[in-house]
C-alpha cells in the first residue's frame, strides 16, 4: 500500500517562510510528476508547482520567484520552499503524486493535505 504524507505547515507572519515535505512510502517502482495543489477556503483547488521525475518545474503565476519545489527521487520525497509569503498563500496545501507500483501500474496518490495560514 502506498501513503502519501505532508508536513511542515504552519502560522506564519506575512513575508516569511515555511518549507513543506512530502514523503510517499509503501510499494513504490518509481514515482513520475509531483505536485503541489492549494484550496483555500470557499476556492477551488489550484495546481501551484510540478517537478518531473528529472527535475523540471513549473509554477503557477502567482507563486513564481516565491516558490520553489524539489525531489529527492532516491528518498521518494518532495519538498515546496515558500518565501515572501503572502496572506492570499493561506490555503490547505496538498502534494500529490503518480507513482507506479509496477513497471506499467500508476495512480494518483494524494496526502491528506497541510494547512498553511499567513498572517497580515
Amino acid at each position: 500500500q502506498v501513503q502519501v504524507v505532508e508536513s511542515g505547515g504552519g502560522l506564519v507572519q506575512a513575508g516569511g517562510s515555511l518549507r513543506l515535505s512530502c514523503a510517499a512510502s509503501g510499494s513504490i517502482f518509481r514515482i513520475s510528476a509531483m505536485n503541489w495543489y492549494r484550496q483555500a477556503p470557499g476556492k477551488q483547488r489550484e495546481l501551484v508547482a510540478t517537478i518531473t521525475s528529472g527535475g523540471s518545474t513549473n509554477y503557477a503565476d502567482s507563486v513564481k520567484g516565491r516558490f520553489t519545489i524539489s525531489r529527492d527521487n532516491a528518498k521518494n520525497t518532495g519538498n515546496l520552499q515558500m518565501n515572501s509569503l503572502k496572506p492570499e498563500d493561506t490555503a490547505v496545501y496538498y502534494c500529490e503524486a503518480t507513482i507506479f507500483t509496477t513497471i506499467n501500474r500508476a495512480r494518483d496518490y494524494w496526502g491528506q493535505g497541510t494547512q498553511v495560514t499567513v498572517s497580515s
